[in-house]
C-alpha cells in the first residue's frame, strides 16, 4: 500500500471512530438522561444535562435542519478536499488531524439532524453558564481553534500552495 493510501485509510478510520464515539455518547445521554434533571459531576462547575437542540449554537436558526445538513456536508467535503491535497510530509500532520476532527464533528451532528431532526447535547459547564454541547461540537471547536493557532504560528501563506 502506498503512503498516500495509508494516510487516506488512517484518516477514514479515525473519522469513523470519532463519529462512533460521538454517536455512542449521544445514545448514552439520550437513554440515561432524557426526562431527568441531569447529573452533577462537579458541583457548580460541570453537569450532564440532556437537551434536544433544533438550532445551532445558542439556539440560533431554530428549525432549519436542512440548512445545517447542507453546511455539515460542505464542511465535511471541504475538510476531505484539504486532507486529500495535503503534502505527505510530517509538516502537515497536524492539519490532517484538524481535517479529520472537523469532518467527524460536522458529520456527527449531521447524523443527529437527519435521524432525529435535532442534535443531542448533554455537556454543560454551569460555572460559566455555557450552552449545552456534545462531543461532535468539541471536535469542531478543538479542530478550529487548533487551525487558528497553527495558521498564526506554524504555517505561512506559501504553506498552502498545494491548494491552488
Amino acid at each position: 500500500m502506498t503512503q498516500k493510501k495509508r494516510v487516506l485509510a488512517a484518516g477514514l478510520i479515525a473519522a469513523i471512530l470519532l463519529i462512533v464515539i460521538d454517536q455512542a455518547t449521544k445514545y448514552l445521554a439520550q437513554t440515561g438522561l432524557a426526562g431527568k434533571r441531569g447529573v452533577t459531576l462537579i458541583p457548580g462547575v460541570f453537569e450532564l444535562f440532556y437537551l434536544e437542540n433544533t438550532g445551532a449554537a445558542f439556539g440560533m436558526f431554530d428549525q432549519k435542519q436542512w440548512f445545517f445538513v447542507f453546511i455539515a456536508l460542505v464542511m465535511a467535503v471541504a475538510s476531505a478536499y484539504v486532507y486529500l491535497r495535503l503534502p505527505q510530509d510530517g509538516h502537515y500532520h497536524a492539519l490532517r488531524v484538524i481535517c479529520v476532527l472537523i469532518a467527524a464533528g460536522a458529520l456527527g451532528n449531521m447524523i443527529d439532524r437527519v435521524v432525529h431532526h435535532y442534535v443531542i447535547d448533554f455537556l454543560y459547564f454551569s460555572l460559566i453558564d455555557f450552552p449545552v454541547f456534545n462531543v461532535a461540537d468539541c471536535y469542531v471547536c478543538v479542530g478550529t481553534a487548533a487551525a487558528v493557532v497553527l495558521l498564526f504560528t506554524v504555517y505561512r501563506d506559501d504553506s498552502f500552495e498545494f491548494l491552488r
